[in-house]
């Protein structure tokens, strides 16, 4: 991601991230999806503070983005950048996903027929 988050605000939504979860998600993974579900949780959190939104923002947008610096579309590779971006923001911003997020987005993934006690190799 380019040093300034606000480069893909404008691709952060949460139409746009549903669609892109739903359309790639088995792609990415459940530990991806995972992370990407705990930011967006954590990002609804009216006490999160807009420091940490604007990070989320910033992260989230990259991942909805088709085009980065290794292309969604590249088979096998092209999630490998937004995944480890999802994973850095999700450890930076670990204060602000309490229990309630968590569980929120293990249920999500339990919908999505994921397994937690087995897709996730945390212990969240």
């Amino acid at each position: 991601m380019k040093d300034n988050p606000d480069t893909y605000k404008d691709k952060f939504s949460e139409r746009k991230f549903w669609k892109k979860i739903s359309r790639f998600g088995r792609q990415v993974g459940a530990q991806g999806i995972y992370s990407a579900l705990l930011l967006f949780y954590a990002y609804k959190r009216t006490d999160t503070p807009r420091w940490a939104k604007n990070i989320i923002i910033g992260v989230v947008g990259y991942f909805i983005a088709p085009i980065d610096l290794i292309p969604d579309l590249t088979p096998f590779i092209g999630y490998t950048d937004d995944i480890k971006l999802l994973f850095i923001a999700v450890g930076t911003l670990g204060a602000y996903i309490n229990p309630a997020v968590k569980e929120r987005a293990k249920e999500k993934l339990i919908s999505w027929n994921f397994d937690p006690s087995t897709d996730l190799l945390v212990s969240n």
